[in-house]
């Protein structure tokens, strides 16, 4: 059995915790091994958005085990101890979680798009009359999420939405009736719209918002991951090709952090997503800072990555009975955002990962 004396986050209580089976209790049971002492501890932290097949540091080459193995290793380094993955090219992810040494993952099955209106290759592509039925499958597999592509770039390079409202309000509809959540990919604000009006459970990136729709998901209660990381990717992506349209998404960029800082003060769940397969896995500490510098508390940042996306997700915080993740720094992360980049112990199912230590 582990005991570890720390100071617990949210509530900022020093405490006892012990660690017997994987599970957090408040009393010793048996031999007691103290291997912490002193610091702040974090439930596990969430990267709400990542794609495990994609950036994967294995390369773009390895077997498709080995790629999201190694982004998900990469994820439990930065004390990542659960990873979203709101569509995949695969449906690998499922099955994978701390009986292999990695995070806990949530995946929704394999992006669903329209025909021809994704990267060539990595999604499920279906009509408009496909897919609902499309959207329930992906979630019945995944038993968490289905994920639509919501818009993306036409013949003329202009990124316009690719359903109509009705085939994502029955998307939507069918899906919250099985009894999962739907995101939706969305660039534009048309498709912000789209996806608000159609009853989705969250926006993914938002990328062109305005104040109108932020007040428009406080009111709906839509759930925001505006993985603020991708930022200078896209503007490069952009500028790479002269055919796409890239003013009103530069535009959008521009006001991207305002937005995001609006949508905390209204009170808009904002969760800390990279986009990990766009950038490297394992940034969550960069998405986190770039929520501070837009206007969150460093408290609401954090929150955002570890006890906010726990919450939403449906994973318990650091309390008794609960499955022992935690991530243990030096100093105070809700004071000192920096922190992040230093853990000095993982701990996944009562397992510790850093320092590497037997048990």
């Amino acid at each position: 059995m582990f005991h570890l004396d720390t100071t617990v986050l949210p509530q900022g209580a020093r405490r006892d915790l012990f660690v017997v089976d994987g599970r957090i209790g408040a009393q010793p049971v048996g031999d007691v091994v103290t291997i912490h002492t002193g610091g702040y501890a974090v439930p596990g932290l969430v990267d709400a958005h990542a794609h495990l097949a994609l950036a994967s540091p294995a390369g773009g080459e390895a077997p498709e085990y080995q790629r999201i193995t190694a982004s998900a290793r990469a994820q439990l380094d930065a004390g990542v101890l659960l990873v979203r993955e709101p569509g995949s090219p695969t449906r690998a992810a499922r099955d994978l979680g701390p009986e292999q040494g990695l995070p806990r993952i949530q995946t929704a099955g394999r992006f669903v798009a329209g025909v021809g209106r994704y990267f060539p290759g990595l999604a499920r592509e279906v009509t408009p009359d496909e897919l609902p039925d499309a959207a329930v499958d992906e979630f019945l597999w995944s038993s968490h999420w289905a994920k639509v592509v919501g818009d993306f770039f036409d013949s003329e390079g202009r990124i316009v939405p690719v359903f109509p409202l009705e085939a994502l309000k029955e998307a939507a509809a069918r899906v919250h009736t099985a009894g999962g959540r739907i995101a939706m990919h969305c660039m534009m604000p048309e498709t912000v719209e789209q996806a608000i009006e159609a009853g989705f459970d969250s926006v993914e990136h938002g990328t062109v918002m305005t104040a109108d729709l932020v007040r428009a998901m406080a009111e709906r209660n839509v759930t925001w991951v505006p993985t603020m990381s991708i930022a200078p990717v896209v503007r490069e992506m952009l500028a790479s090709d002269p055919h796409l349209e890239e003013e009103p998404v530069l535009s959008g960029l521009d006001v991207h952090p305002g937005m995001v800082r609006l949508a905390a003060e209204l009170g808009v769940r904002v969760l800390a997503g990279t986009d990990a397969g766009m950038v490297a896995h394992g940034t969550i500490g960069t998405e986190v800072r770039l929520l501070a510098a837009a206007g969150l508390t460093s408290r609401e940042a954090l929150g955002a990555a570890s006890w906010e996306a726990r919450r939403y997700l449906g994973l318990p915080l650091i309390e008794d009975g609960a499955p022992a993740d935690l991530v243990i720094y030096p100093d105070d992360p809700t004071h000192d955002l920096s922190v992040l980049a230093h853990p000095s112990l993982i701990m996944i199912d009562g397992r510790v990962i850093l320092p590497h230590s037997p048990g």
